[in-house]
């Protein structure tokens, strides 16, 4: 696996415990996602597929799935 710069996604006040979602765009093109409690498990996705994903947090097609 090529070497990645990480971004983790964390509560804004960063105060919680994890585990956190981390994201990084490796130098293929392919976006790569892991759990911070878990760094050797790592997901691996297209650009486009991310883009999609993100567009639809965007647009509140996931709020279903969050906590109230």
């Amino acid at each position: 696996m090529p070497q990645l710069d990480w971004h983790r996604a964390s509560s804004a006040g960063d105060d919680e415990p994890g585990p956190y979602l981390e994201v990084a765009a490796g130098p293929d093109g392919q976006i790569y996602m892991r759990e911070s409690n878990d760094p050797d498990t790592v997901v691996v996705t297209t650009r486009a597929k991310w883009d999609a994903f993100v567009k639809g947090v965007k647009a509140g097609e996931f709020d279903d799935y969050a906590e109230g």
